[in-house]
């Protein structure tokens, strides 16, 4: 059996911001009259969205639709749920702002996990 190949920055990205705006679309939906009080709507949002989908079916949306999935680093297998909301928690954090040299994220280097293509 091959080993999955590992995503590209852009499709990441790309599945990050879809996750994003669509947040941020259903938020603007639920509270449109909400003055001052859906300002962390959206990312409250976002952290349900990806951690719930990448709990259940190792992808968020954006990830689904550009064929990503979430492993761990080690084994190629499934990420436990604990993992997956620190993971998430931290890239509300924006804590994976800064790479490091092999295209892994620090999410993804404190919660050993990894994105690859489907």
């Amino acid at each position: 059996m091959t080993e999955p190949a590992k995503a590209s920055f852009g499709r990441r990205f790309l599945a990050l911001a879809i996750d994003w705006y669509m947040s941020l679309f259903i938020s603007a939906w639920i509270t449109p009259k909400v003055p001052g009080g859906a300002q962390f709507f959206p990312l409250l949002l976002f952290f349900i969205e990806v951690s719930l989908l990448t709990i259940l079916t190792q992808a968020s949306a954006g990830q689904k639709l550009l064929r990503l999935k979430v492993v761990d680093f080690s084994t190629g297998g499934f990420v436990s749920p604990g993992r997956i909301l620190a993971r998430t928690l931290m890239i509300c954090l924006v804590i994976p702002a800064v790479f490091m040299k092999d295209g892994r994220g620090y999410h993804e280097h404190f919660t050993n996990t990894t994105v690859v293509r489907i």
